[in-house]
């Protein structure tokens, strides 16, 4: 990256584990963070005390902001929800399980480039791609050469974040599985996102 001085450090971060209304189905349901998920976000915001954090900012959805809430009192910053960093609506398979072979593919084809593929009565590849580089790009604006932890969710961060940046190699990118409160370090400046660090696993048991 050409212009590190004006770099701005995102703390992409998985929310805290989260309980949810009905939890063996697909569903665009918000949740809350369980009392592992509120340990799990102090933790790692006293993990962030030396890194001088300007600011928290998270997904509309309320286990991404209740977990932003508890890491911006720990950090002594504000916390504020941004539009589209939240996770990809599954429109009409709601209420299927969570292993839905037909969201899977859908999932799988983004990953590999097919971004028109379009989850039923919801949204399509590009769209949540756009969205979501618009919502980290207006932060980055906002905070150049400062570092801001941002709360979101593991399925649009283990999709959008290795083909936004483009230097994540290839073995990394397929370590999708993002444990709760794992943290992904991009650097944005005028020549993009790069990613410096990856949280994410093959092992599925993890989140």
């Amino acid at each position: 990256m050409s212009d590190l001085q004006c770099a701005a450090t995102l703390l992409i971060a998985r929310h805290g584990d989260a309980e949810y209304g009905h939890p063996s189905v697909l569903s665009d349901e918000g949740g809350w963070l369980s009392a592992k998920g509120i340990d799990q976000t102090l933790t790692l915001a006293q993990s962030l005390a030396d890194r001088r954090v300007a600011a928290v900012r998270t997904s509309v959805l309320g286990r991404a902001v209740q977990s932003g809430a508890v890491a911006a009192e720990v950090l002594g910053v504000n916390a504020e929800a941004v539009e589209g960093l939240e996770e990809f609506s599954v429109g009409a398979l709601a209420g299927r399980p969570h292993d839905d072979p037909e969201l899977q593919s859908i999932f799988m084809a983004w990953v590999h480039g097919d971004l028109r593929r379009r989850i039923p009565g919801g949204v399509n590849g590009e769209e949540v791609l756009g969205a979501y580089r618009e919502a980290l790009q207006s932060i980055a604006d906002q905070f150049r050469g400062e570092t801001v932890l941002v709360f979101s969710h593991g399925g649009v961060m283990s999709f959008v974040l290795p083909r936004i940046a483009g230097n994540l190699r290839d073995d990394l990118a397929a370590a999708k599985f993002l444990p709760n409160c794992a943290v992904a370090e991009v650097a944005v400046d005028g020549d993009g996102f790069e990613v410096r660090s990856w949280p994410g696993s093959t092992d599925r048991t993890v989140v």
